[in-house]
C-alpha cells in the first residue's frame, strides 16, 4: 500500500472548463486518490458549482470532500447545506472560515472555523470526516505566530479529524508546525498541501495573497528564467519532487495536491516519487 494521496480542484466556470476537468480527473484517478476535494469561492459564491463538481466525483466512484466556508452564513443555512451534502453521500468536509467578498463587513453567525467545526459536530455527530486548514508559515491575518498555533489547536479540539496545510516550499516549516501543535495537544494528522510550480507569475501572485513564502533562491531562479516556460516547469518539477521526498522521508501521513485543474504536473511528480 503506497502513501495516501488526495487532489484538490476548483469549480469550473464554463461548460468547456467542466469538460476539461472531467478529463483531468480521469487522468488523476489512475493514482487511486483517497479522496478529491472541491474549493469554495469567496462568500460561497461558487457553492452551486462546488456541489455539482462534488456530485460528479462521487458518481465517478471516488470519495469527494466539499470545501465548506462559514463566513456570512447563518446556522439555518449551514444546517440546510449539511443536509444537502449528506443526502448526496458526502462523508468528508474541509471546514473553513473562508474569505469575505470585497466590500463586506463581518456578518453571519460564525466568526471562526472552530465555530463551524463545533456546530457541525453538534448537528451531525460523526457523520463527516472534518478537515481544517493549517498554516505552517502562519496565517497572513494572525496577530502572532503563537496566536495562530492556538487558533489551530482550538479548531482541532473542536472536533477536526485531520488538517491540510497551505502550500509551502520549506519542509522545516512543516515539521516545526507539527511539533509545535503536538505540544499544544492538537495531535491529528497534518497533511502537507503541495502546489506544483508551472508558472512563475501565477505562483508569486498566489503567494503574496495567501502568505505562503517563496524561498529567495526559488524566487530568483524563477525570475531568471523570464518567459522560458519549459525551464520554469522543469525547475518546478525538480523543486516540488524533492520537497515531497523530504516530506515522505519525514513520515507525513499523506500528500494533498493543489492541482489547479491540471493533471500533467501532478502525474509527473508522482512518477518521480514512484507513487503514480
Amino acid at each position: 500500500m503506497g502513501l495516501p494521496l488526495s487532489f484538490e480542484f476548483f469549480p469550473p466556470k464554463t461548460p468547456e472548463g467542466a469538460a476539461k476537468l472531467r478529463t483531468v480527473r480521469q487522468q488523476l484517478y489512475s493514482a487511486k486518490p483517497e479522496f478529491c476535494s472541491v474549493t469554495y469561492g469567496a462568500g460561497a459564491s461558487t457553492q452551486e458549482g462546488t456541489f455539482a463538481a462534488v456530485g460528479e466525483i462521487l458518481a465517478e466512484g471516488v470519495d469527494a470532500a466539499s470545501h465548506f466556508s462559514c463566513i456570512g452564513a447563518t446556522k439555518a443555512s449551514v444546517r440546510e447545506q449539511l443536509a444537502q451534502l449528506k443526502a448526496m453521500g458526502v462523508k468528508r468536509l474541509v471546514a473553513l472560515r473562508g474569505d469575505l467578498p470585497s466590500g463586506y463587513g463581518m456578518s453571519g453567525e460564525f466568526q471562526y472555523a472552530s465555530d463551524l467545526v463545533t456546530f457541525i459536530r453538534t448537528e451531525t455527530g460523526n457523520d463527516f470526516h472534518l478537515e481544517v486548514a493549517a498554516y505552517p508559515e502562519i496565517h497572513p491575518q494572525a496577530k502572532s505566530a503563537e496566536a495562530d498555533l492556538q487558533a489551530y489547536a482550538t479548531k482541532v479540539k473542536a472536533g477536526a479529524d485531520s488538517s491540510i496545510t497551505q502550500y509551502f516550499y520549506n519542509s522545516d516549516a512543516y515539521f516545526r508546525f507539527v511539533d509545535d501543535t503536538h505540544k499544544l495537544g492538537a495531535e491529528v494528522p497534518v497533511v502537507p498541501g503541495i502546489m506544483p510550480i508551472t508558472s512563475s507569475a501565477q505562483l508569486l501572485r498566489f503567494s503574496d495573497a495567501c502568505g505562503a513564502e517563496i524561498p529567495r533562491w526559488i524566487r530568483l531562479r524563477l525570475q531568471g528564467y523570464g518567459d522560458d516556460v519549459e525551464s520554469i516547469k522543469a525547475f518546478g518539477l525538480d523543486v516540488v519532487a524533492e520537497l515531497c521526498q523530504r516530506l515522505i522521508k519525514g513520515g507525513v501521513p499523506s500528500l494533498h495536491f493543489y492541482t489547479m485543474n491540471q493533471s500533467a504536473p501532478v502525474l509527473e511528480i508522482l512518477r518521480r516519487l514512484d507513487l503514480g
